[in-house]
């Protein structure tokens, strides 16, 4: 997955534009990174080598995490796993949304997005983060459900992939009722 840069300025976007493929590919990556390293009883999964087509999407994110050295192909199970790097990364990111959540948890919206801004951080990716360490993210299919999202995309991989996820969880940061 390539490493991505730290922003400067604040990037406001709009719910109905897409976030661009590097951006996707990051955010994908560490949905992934997250199943990977979760038991399937716990919500995790393991992801073969050859990807059966309903997850046929997470291709391209498997293979950018691979060239970074977050992941890599265990041939004797035929599967992907964490590397270490792969384990660090997460922990890393872990470590950032638990900050946010414990300083922004009893905080209204407004106030936390007016304080990103005023911090000049990234408010969408804080977004991200806060639904993927909170488990709101694990099942993106009840993800659309809960939100009234038609048609459900019962195709999760696919889902994840799409500029509609995103757009999804931008319009937390413009105040859509959802």
């Amino acid at each position: 997955m390539p490493e991505r840069t730290e922003r400067t300025e604040l990037v406001r976007r709009d719910p109905s534009a897409a976030i661009d493929e590097e951006e996707k590919q990051f955010y994908a990556g560490l949905y992934l990174l997250k199943k990977l390293d979760l038991k399937p009883a716990d919500g995790g999964m393991e992801l073969p080598v050859v990807l059966p087509s309903e997850l046929s999407p997470l291709d391209e994110a498997l293979q950018a995490m691979a060239v970074s050295d977050l992941v890599k192909i265990n041939a004797k199970k035929g599967r992907w796993e964490l590397t270490k790097a792969g384990l660090a990364h997460l922990a890393e990111h872990i470590d950032e949304a638990e900050q946010l959540i414990e300083e922004f948890d009893d905080e209204e919206l407004p106030d936390v997005l007016a304080e990103l801004e005023r911090r000049n951080l990234d408010v969408f990716r804080a977004r991200f983060l806060w639904g993927w360490f909170d488990g709101e993210l694990d099942d993106l299919v009840l993800f659309q459900r809960r939100r009234g999202v038609t048609p459900v995309e019962t195709l999760w991989a696919f889902y994840l992939m799409s500029d509609a996820f995103y757009a999804e969880l931008a319009k937390d940061l413009d105040g859509e009722e959802n």
